[in-house]
């Protein structure tokens, strides 16, 4: 049997299938072979599989039309993802099932990939509705961390009793098992404060806390400051702006807008204090309850809604110039959080035990060969 990892978009996903890839390729029944879009995804599916001490690996790069290189040439407006599963439908048709993190992989049947079974690990394991999106009924079998977004998808009827299994988080086993540089992240050692805003539109914090967050962190002593975005956002940039940004770092402030320590939890593990918006990744930094902040940039009616369900782990603000206090605040004020934190991480991280990749490629395996 011929399994394809699809790593259609950018390289961070990786950190979330692919350790089920390398349990899966120790059965001697089946074949797997790593496909993926972004040049940069080798240098990533090399660290995961040099952490778990796994033999070499089959990765391929996508073929891509010449339309399609000439419109990924223009960085900025993406992967053009839906025109590069056509350009490789022929080859992608060959495969008996095929396991994507990426939920645009759902267009795969009206772009001509008819013979693979479609089984989809989603990326993270947030709140936001951009989770919850009728793409997942495309799916044969879906691989979900936790409970809370297996009840969530049942619930709007995406998934069925029979057609998911629930395995605990893949990133959190895969980045605990990665070499770790050792050095502090600053020279004079204080509590870190994380932000980590998202991009997406309508919802980021970024444009409007970004620079007030920059200018009160340099005025004080009291806290270090990691500014590490979505990688996307900066994703798209050219180098040079990237390099801006970076160069903006001094003794309190460390900006890092897109190295591997952005995407393989160097930073949430690091950080004492969480400061974001919607990004998933406030669930990996809460593996151990600590302080967060959120900001509601958008003046979002957000209390009961469930795609902003982690906002109830923390304060909310709404305006740049409230959020010093709210940060000298967050630890004392972490008390009230706690308790409602480990339901939370638990319901979304789900099963922490050793094992989660060797769980996910049990699903595989007993779904392709029931």
């Amino acid at each position: 049997m011929n399994v394809a990892f699809l790593y259609i978009a950018e390289s961070y996903q990786c950190y979330h299938s692919a350790a089920i890839a390398l349990e899966l390729a120790k059965c001697d029944t089946i074949n797997v072979t790593s496909f993926y879009n972004d040049p940069e995804t080798p240098h990533h599916l090399e660290r995961v599989r040099a952490a778990f001490g796994a033999p070499e690996m089959d990765y391929r790069a996508m073929r891509r039309s010449w339309p399609t290189a000439a419109m990924q040439s223009l960085r900025i407006l993406g992967m053009f993802k839906d025109m590069v599963l056509r350009d490789n439908a022929r080859e992608l048709n060959r495969y008996d099932a095929i396991v994507t993190v990426e939920d645009t992989v759902a267009s795969a049947r009206r772009l001509g990939i008819t013979h693979p079974r479609l089984i989809y690990l989603p990326h993270g394991c947030g709140d936001r509705a951009r989770g919850f999106t009728d793409e997942v009924r495309a799916f044969d079998h879906v691989l979900l961390p936790g409970e809370k977004s297996a009840q969530r998808m049942l619930d709007a009827g995406l998934i069925r009793a029979d057609n998911h299994s629930v395995i605990g988080a893949v990133k959190l086993e895969t980045c605990a098992m990665l070499p770790r540089a050792g050095q502090p992240l600053f020279a004079q050692k204080r509590p870190v404060v994380l932000y980590n805003a998202h991009k997406a539109r309508g919802l980021s914090s970024w444009p409007r806390f970004i620079e007030p967050m920059l200018e009160q962190f340099s005025a004080q002593d009291r806290f270090n400051l990691v500014v590490a975005p979505h990688t996307k956002m900066f994703r798209r940039r050219a180098q040079s702006v990237r390099d801006r940004w970076n160069a903006r770092s001094n003794a309190t402030i460390l900006i890092d807008t897109g190295s591997d320590a952005c995407v393989d939890m160097t930073y949430t593990m690091a950080a004492d204090i969480y400061v974001g918006d919607v990004s998933s990744q406030v669930y990996e930094f809460l593996v151990t309850p600590r302080p967060c902040v959120f900001l509601n940039a958008h003046n979002i009616d957000w209390r009961d809604n469930p795609d902003f369900a982690h906002w109830h782990l923390g304060d909310v603000i709404d305006d740049p110039r409230d959020l010093p206090a709210a940060i000298a605040a967050a630890p004392e004020r972490h008390a009230l959080y706690r308790a409602r934190q480990e339901d939370m991480a638990a319901r979304s991280l789900g099963d922490r035990t050793p094992g989660a990749a060797r769980r996910g490629a049990d699903a595989i395996r007993n779904f392709l060969c029931p």
